[in-house]
């Protein structure tokens, strides 16, 4: 956060004269028209709180429990037995495939919708769609009993609450802009990525405890102990969201934004991509730069954990205490970069971050055979590197966007993300093919994240010159 005891305060002075320090970050529409004001710090920790209150879904439902839960034994059709790996590949590529349709219907709407509150005005109004819809869908997890026959229910509530998750990031990242300002912006994008990584932790500890507790004496016919966690996410969303729909307020209407119809749209944002690239190609290919090298950092925590079990042996018990150690280290790394991000610009935390990444990966791949202690070491090193990268991408994106469109723009930058997102677990799974063994998957990870460094390191910014034009 900040030194101020009650607000982030710009230079009241540089108020008609936007500052831009010699950092490597561009400077911004939208970004300048906060420039000398004071941002209240309730508004500032409500705002980075959304990131607390959502992560259990992230979290607990799709990556440790929940989603473990509707893949294991107990949803198998009467009759079905694990394959002879002690997978059931009948689940697993189930939910695969609910989650990919997911996928695409994300990368199609995040942009619209996202424009779309930009026109309107109603950014606050549609984050709070998307939340409420998240938690209703969350709560719905209560109802999915350990049968095949509620297998699908499940796998579905799964897909579409991550529609919704993403669609609710577009307008949270947004909003970005209205709670920072140029010289604040990196520090509170860390920070509301510091939150959701702490915020994990809790939810995390939670369930380990219930779990070594025998859940409280739940019982555990039909799923009951799984099922009361999701509806315990769901009532953790709801009472840590409403921060931010109390204390930030609504954005105004995109200046010259037009409103147009669903499918206008579409053409709308076809004709801005087309301008995008003709009048600021760095921001294009920073769009392009980083779906690839985020894809690299969601194969880091996607495949972590079969790494840490298959390669290095951990037991369960291990790999989720991994888990809180790796989200701890990730939340702090990530408030305290996003302060160098204010000094050193986003562009220098991003290939810094992904230098690392690369470097650490190559440690656990070559050193593997020295044992666990490899993995607490470096394993967590990578982890030290991702929440950076992350937080430092979302505002770099945040300095070159101008007022109004900041929806549309994080809906492209959503929308991206998915259409790269097939890249690491293509090279994660070429690698195993290939060498016939997991540990070369982690080399299939390190070549995504190093392609995202080399893209990143083309993607140039020199000052105002460069920001996202205007309509």
């Amino acid at each position: 956060m900040t030194n101020e005891s009650d607000s982030v305060v710009e230079n009241p002075t540089s108020k008609h004269v936007p500052v831009v320090a010699n950092t490597g970050a561009i400077a911004a529409v939208g970004l300048d028209l906060q420039e000398g004001k004071v941002i209240p710090r309730k508004q500032v920790l409500s705002w980075a709180l959304w990131d607390w209150a959502t992560q259990p879904f992230n979290s607990v439902i799709i990556t440790f429990v929940f989603s473990v839960y509707l893949v294991s034994d107990l949803f198998l059709p009467a009759g079905v037995k694990p394959d002879e790996s002690g997978e059931n590949a009948i689940l697993t590529s189930g939910l695969g495939w609910m989650v990919g349709a997911a996928g695409i219907l994300i990368a199609l709407l995040a942009p619209v919708m996202g424009q779309r509150s930009d026109a309107a005005g109603r950014r606050k109004l549609w984050l709070g769609v998307s939340t409420g819809a998240l938690v209703i869908i969350t709560a719905l997890m209560f109802f999915v009993e350990a049968d095949y026959s509620f297998f699908w229910f499940g796998a579905a509530l799964i897909a579409i609450g991550s529609v919704f998750s993403e669609l609710a990031g577009v307008n949270y990242n947004a909003m970005l802009v209205q709670v920072s300002t140029p010289k604040t912006v990196g520090r509170i994008s860390g920070l509301g990525w510091g939150f959701g990584y702490l915020g994990g932790i809790v939810a995390l500890v939670i369930v380990i405890i219930m779990q070594q507790s025998n859940w409280f004496g739940i019982p555990t016919e039909g799923g009951l102990n799984f099922r009361i966690v999701a509806l315990g996410c769901a009532v953790w969303t709801v009472i840590f969201a409403i921060p931010i729909f109390l204390n930030v307020p609504e954005a105004p209407p995109g200046p010259g934004r037009k409103k147009v119809g669903f499918f206008g749209s579409y053409v709308e944002l076809g004709r801005d991509i087309a301008r995008l690239f003709r009048q600021s190609k760095p921001t294009f290919w920073f769009l392009l730069a980083s779906a690839v090298f985020r894809d690299g950092l969601a194969g880091v925590f996607t495949f972590g954990a079969i790494i840490a079990a298959t390669v290095f042996h951990f037991s369960a018990i291990q790999v989720i205490l991994f888990g809180v150690a790796a989200n701890l280290v990730a939340g702090v790394s990530t408030i305290i970069a996003g302060r160098l991000d204010d000094r050193l610009g986003a562009r220098a935390i991003i290939l810094w971050s992904l230098g690392g990444l690369v470097a650490a990966g190559l440690v656990v791949f070559f050193a593997r055979d020295l044992g666990a202690t490899v993995f607490w070491i470096f394993g967590l090193i990578l982890c030290l590197f991702v929440g950076p990268a992350q937080a430092a991408a979302r505002s770099f994106l945040a300095r070159v966007t101008p007022a109004g469109r900041e929806g549309e723009i994080f809906g492209l930058y959503a929308t991206t993300g998915r259409a790269a997102s097939f890249l690491s677990p293509l090279a994660w799974s070429a690698g195993i093919a290939i060498f016939g063994s997991t540990a070369w998957g982690i080399l299939g990870i390190v070549l995504i994240l190093a392609i995202g460094f080399g893209l990143m390191y083309f993607v140039k910014t020199n000052g105002t010159s460069e920001k996202l034009p205007d309509k």
